[in-house]
């Protein structure tokens, strides 16, 4: 047999033994279950709507003096009032950080514990590697999203009820739809969170440190929160990532106004798609020898 012959079947025989990318996302999900900083983001997720719904109970909130979002009148009116309230107060900074807490540690952890080297030097294809760590992180930040959004769902429905909500056009919403939109609400919350986890693995690809990486993640969304609210910057905030949080709300007015969210959709793409592209590029050209 030519030495391109025996070559090529090895070759062959390697692609025949590399794992499917399917197999190496399970992997990466094996891993996620095995770290304890998984389970703090999704303790925050879930602590917050039980310290909020006990807090109101205890306290003997009666609504109907809201100064803020309609749904603060609520809060005791319909529990479905919860899952909006806590959506709108989360997502601003925790949502963000529970998302970083994986997507920036999961380049970066590899690097610190010395097994990306041995990952890399498998027979497994980097490209396959990347995608399985992008695709676990955000199912991370899909299931924080939903485990907050029904652990609200539960308290709030606990303590008042399975009641109809007013929505933020005025318009009374009954109770089993009220519960569709909250969930299809967190789904479209999820696009600018998408987002966040792909600026989180490409600090977390570059800089090979966990903690800056996750820091860095999150000082980003502040520092774009910020200029938002400088004066005489007003123009940016339509394309400006932490703008696109409340997307979301367009489905809570009726009519439903479509408009946010379709432009979230292409805005968030600015940032997520260079991002990945970026931290692909890096990942690709990762340093075996060096780690």
């Amino acid at each position: 047999m030519s030495a391109a012959a025996t070559a090529a079947r090895v070759q062959s025989t390697a692609r025949a033994a590399r794992p499917s990318t399917f197999a190496v996302y399970r992997w990466e999900l094996r891993k996620l279950r095995l770290q304890k900083r998984t389970y703090l983001g999704l303790a925050l997720g879930a602590l917050m709507p039980l310290i909020f719904v006990i807090s109101q109970n205890v306290r003997g909130h009666h609504g109907g003096g809201g100064q803020g979002s309609v749904f603060e009148s609520q809060i005791t009116q319909s529990g479905l009032a919860t899952p909006v309230l806590l959506l709108l107060w989360m997502s601003l900074f925790l949502l963000p950080l529970i998302a970083a807490l994986v997507a920036g540690d999961i380049v970066a952890a590899e690097d610190g514990n010395g097994t990306l080297k041995t990952i890399l030097t498998r027979s497994v294809d980097r490209g396959q590697v990347f995608a399985a760590k992008v695709l676990a992180a955000c199912t991370y930040a899909v299931l924080a999203v939903y485990l907050t959004a029904t652990v609200a769902v539960v308290a709030g429905v606990a303590s008042w009820g399975f009641k109809s909500v007013t929505s933020f056009s005025g318009t009374v919403v009954a109770a089993p739809k009220a519960l569709l939109l909250v969930y299809v609400a967190n789904t479209v919350y999820l696009i600018p969170l998408f987002a966040v986890v792909a600026i989180g693995i490409l600090l977390s690809t570059v800089a090979r440190n966990s903690a800056g990486a996750v820091v860095g993640t999150v000082g980003i969304t502040l520092i774009l929160a910020i200029v938002g609210a400088i004066p005489g910057l007003e123009g940016l905030g339509p394309y400006l990532l932490t703008k696109q949080y409340e997307a979301w709300q367009g489905l809570l007015r009726t009519p439903t106004d479509w408009a946010p969210i379709i432009h979230s959709l292409w805005v968030c793409g600015l940032y997520a798609v260079p991002a990945l592209f970026a931290a692909y590029l890096v990942f690709l050209r990762r340093d075996v020898a060096g780690g």
